[in-house]
Parts: C-alpha cells; sequence; structure tokens
C-alpha cells in the first residue's frame, strides 16, 4: 500500500506528469542536492536561471535539471512565470510544483501536496508553515508575515494562514490562468490573488520551512521581511 502523503507514487516511482519549477539566483553551493533529492521522486525539474553570477545555472544542470535562463536579473516573480509557461506547456504535465532553490522546502511536503490535489481533485494546494508549530521562522520574520496574510486576504478574498509560502502544487487548468506582472516578493500575493480568480477549489497543507545555516548567513530571512513590507507598502 502507499503510504499516506507520498503523491500516490510506491517509493521506486517517479512522477512523470508533475513538473517541478524553481526560480534559481546565485544559489550555486545548494541547488545541486536540492535538484538531486527531487529528482529521486520527480521525472521533470525545470530550473529558471534568473541572471546568476555564481555559476548556478551549471550547477543545476550538473545536477539533472532542465535550466532556463534570464541573461540578467528580473526578480522571483519574473523566474516563476518563466518557469510556470514552460512546464505548462509540456505534452502530459498535469501538475506544477513551485519549489524554492535553497533548501528550506522538504520533498515529502511536497509529495503530501500532491496526494492531497490527487485524492481530493484540487486544484490549487497552498503550503502554510503555520498549520502547526514545526517551522520557527523567528519573531520579525513571523510578524511580517503574518501581517502579508492579513494584506493578502483582504485582496484576494481567500482565508490562508500563510501567503508567502513558495511551496505550491498547481493544476495545469490553474497554472494557464497565471500571468505574474510583479517582480520581486509582491508575486507571492499577486499568484494568490490570480489563482483565487480562477474559482478552482483549493486547500492549505501544513509544510516544514528549514531556516538552515546556509540560509541564515545570507540574512534571507531579514532581508525577505524587509522586502515583503516594501512591497505590502507600495503594491
Amino acid at each position: 500500500m502507499t503510504p499516506p502523503g507520498s503523491g500516490d507514487l510506491s517509493p521506486a516511482e517517479r512522477d512523470s506528469a508533475s513538473w517541478v519549477v524553481i526560480p534559481l539566483y546565485n544559489e550555486a553551493s545548494v541547488i545541486g542536492g536540492v535538484i538531486t533529492e527531487l529528482l529521486t521522486r520527480f521525472e521533470h525539474v525545470v530550473c529558471v536561471d534568473d541572471g546568476s553570477t555564481d555559476g548556478s545555472g551549471d550547477a543545476a544542470r550538473a545536477a539533472g535539471a532542465r535550466v532556463l535562463t534570464h541573461p540578467v536579473n528580473l526578480g522571483q516573480g519574473a523566474a516563476l512565470q518563466t518557469g510556470i509557461e514552460y512546464a505548462r506547456a509540456q505534452p502530459g504535465a498535469e501538475f506544477l510544483v513551485t519549489f524554492d532553490a535553497d533548501g528550506q522546502h522538504r520533498l515529502v511536503d511536497a509529495l503530501a501536496m500532491l496526494g492531497v490535489a490527487r485524492s481530493d481533485e484540487v486544484a490549487i494546494v497552498f503550503g502554510s508553515r503555520f498549520l502547526d508549530d514545526r517551522t520557527n521562522p523567528g519573531v520579525l520574520k513571523k510578524i511580517v508575515l503574518k501581517t502579508a496574510v492579513r494584506v493578502t486576504n483582504l485582496t484576494t478574498g481567500l482565508k490562508l494562514t500563510d501567503a508567502h509560502n513558495g511551496l505550491r502544487v498547481i493544476r495545469v487548468d490553474a497554472a494557464k490562468r497565471v500571468h505574474l506582472q510583479q517582480d520581486r516578493m509582491a508575486h507571492a500575493t499577486e499568484i494568490v490573488l490570480q489563482l483565487g480568480r480562477t474559482k478552482l477549489p483549493w486547500r492549505e497543507h501544513p509544510v516544514e520551512v528549514l531556516y538552515t545555516d546556509y540560509s541564515k548567513a545570507k540574512g534571507q530571512s531579514l532581508l525577505n521581511s524587509i522586502n515583503i513590507l516594501v512591497d505590502l507598502i507600495v503594491n
């Protein structure tokens, strides 16, 4: 019997109907490991190298991902849109999984979310780090993320617990309705708005976000918090 949350796959199978989409910018030291793990359960991983200067695209390609390249840095929203457009056009594609490049997302969570999408016949599954207590983002980031949730829910009419989580499962019919224009952190609100407008069924699913020594050393937590605040004010 297939274990719950495994995305309806036996341990030996790889999902050929789902495409993992990874926006990629200057993560050369970790992206290979992220891709190697994903390829144990997914046949298709596509990275959008968004103007990296550290060889991230080469590292992703060496690990087995398909790599699309932006010659200059356009922002995470633009990279995500490029990857979504590519993946949803592939023959046989049924689902897209958006996944971060920095090692903070877990393969097991992506598989569990796909399992929910398939078993419950929902078009969108949003990952949430606030449906259980496994994730500790820190006080500042938690305040910012909770503020982002309130603003996003007011804007979109949805009732999410975590609006700025990059781990999502999107069925292809829903993905065809995504046309992101915001290039920085505001794209996270924009994609929720556009997916909500599809009126297709959705769920949230608890996930664990791993705040690693690597991400903390890069200062991503504080920087992303500031970016979210700025984009919420500007947009």
